[in-house]
């Protein structure tokens, strides 16, 4: 129950460990096909260059930047995290100039800051931020800040690692040009695939680019030759085979479930979570109406060691929950509710281990409080 990677369902396990076909054989391009419209629906588009990447979320996230910022470019980036400072990092890398936005970490970004940069800046050409805040567990409002990029004429650039399959990610509707997510969180598939999706508009700010993309492996003018849609593709490098068909796996069981139901089932196990923590005296660092149900950060309580628990929890119950990062650190605990993760008995065992082992650390808790609340929310 960390922030990634989450629990892998025996269905994505059995796809993962099925043997080894080559990366351009017949049978492996027509999943790579089927693939590419099971991540549309995952991101609610119908943008044309959506695949996965082969890589991690930081490999999707650079491949977005290095595509679409060009030297001496001005991109507008939130920072309210330790992913939003990663984004600053690739615009610098890509020779790009990044105009920081900052809010407090464990808030949404300010649609308001975000406006004034935008006046402010009018040569700027794009804005990027995190749709959902590792770190932090904070949400900020994805249509918003679209909308305000759209009507200063700026791409939008936005990280869905922790959203997709968690919580609704609209791009369409929205209005996002470029996106790339994590294979390892929500949709519960190994790590080291990051899905990723451009808008027409991106695609032709990439083609209408004055200088070579930086990085080979990441040109999306060569990789679209590999994940196009014709029966013959150009080699491009061995893709992960194996990873591949798990996702594959994965976005069927998202489909099978339904988004809407995706959703909904994380908020429900959020809310149980949540109310156990309320009785055990746990605070909360996101406010509620930015909180993401996936991503819980809560503050460790006054004289409590926070290794301490965490190493308790591993060790007497095999549970993993995170620490915190950056000016979080030592401060609060992150509990992730991911994809297949997201069970009731998972919330079950948090409660009643977390209970146990701060009770046995002279932290006054009450035994089954946090259970008895845990049951009257799912009740």
């Amino acid at each position: 129950m960390g922030p990634g990677p989450s629990d892998i369902h025996p269905r994505v396990l059995a796809a993962l460990g099925q043997p080894v076909i080559g990366h351009l054989d017949p049978a492996c391009v027509a999943m790579m096909d089927e693939l590419k419209d099971l991540l549309r629906y995952a991101f609610q588009t119908k943008n044309a260059l959506t695949f996965a990447v082969s890589g991690p979320g930081s490999v999707g996230m650079e491949t977005c930047f290095v595509n679409l910022v060009e030297p001496g470019d001005k991109v507008i980036v939130c920072r309210n995290g330790v992913f939003g400072g990663r984004m600053i990092e690739n615009v610098q890398r890509a020779g790009g100039v990044a105009v920081v936005v900052e809010d407090t970490w464990g808030e949404a970004v300010d649609p308001q800051k975000v406006e004034a940069a935008l006046k402010q800046n009018p040569d700027a050409k794009m804005l990027a931020f995190v749709h959902a805040e590792t770190s932090t567990g904070a949400q900020s409002d994805a249509a918003t800040l679209a909308a305000l990029a759209r009507q200063y004429d700026c791409l939008v650039i936005a990280d869905t690692v922790t959203s997709l399959g968690g919580t609704p990610v609209l791009l369409d509707a929205w209005g996002i040009d470029a996106t790339y997510s994590g294979s390892q969180k929500c949709l519960s598939c190994t790590p080291g695939l990051s899905p990723v999706s451009f808008s027409e508009r991106a695609v032709e700010r990439i083609k209408a680019r004055k200088t070579k993309v930086q990085s080979w492996f990441m040109d999306l003018n060569l990789v679209l030759e590999y994940w196009g849609g014709a029966s013959k593709r150009t080699y491009h490098h061995t893709a992960p085979v194996n990873s591949l068909f798990a996702l594959h796996e994965a976005l069927v069981m998202l489909a099978e479930e339904g988004l809407p139901q995706a959703w909904a089932r994380h908020r429900r196990h959020h809310l149980a979570l949540k109310a156990g923590f309320e009785a055990l005296g746990l605070q909360f660092v996101v406010r509620e109406d930015a909180r993401l149900p996936q991503l819980n950060a809560v503050y460790v309580p006054a004289g409590v060691a926070d290794a301490e628990v965490r190493a308790r929890l591993l060790k007497d119950y095999n549970l993993e929950i995170g620490a915190g990062l950056g000016p979080l650190a030592g401060k609060v605990w992150r509990f992730g509710l991911m994809g297949y993760a997201c069970r009731e008995e998972n919330v079950r065992l948090c409660l009643t281990a977390l209970g146990k082992v701060l009770s046995d650390m002279g932290h006054g808790v009450p035994a089954g409080e946090a259970e008895a609340a845990m049951e009257l929310a799912y009740a």
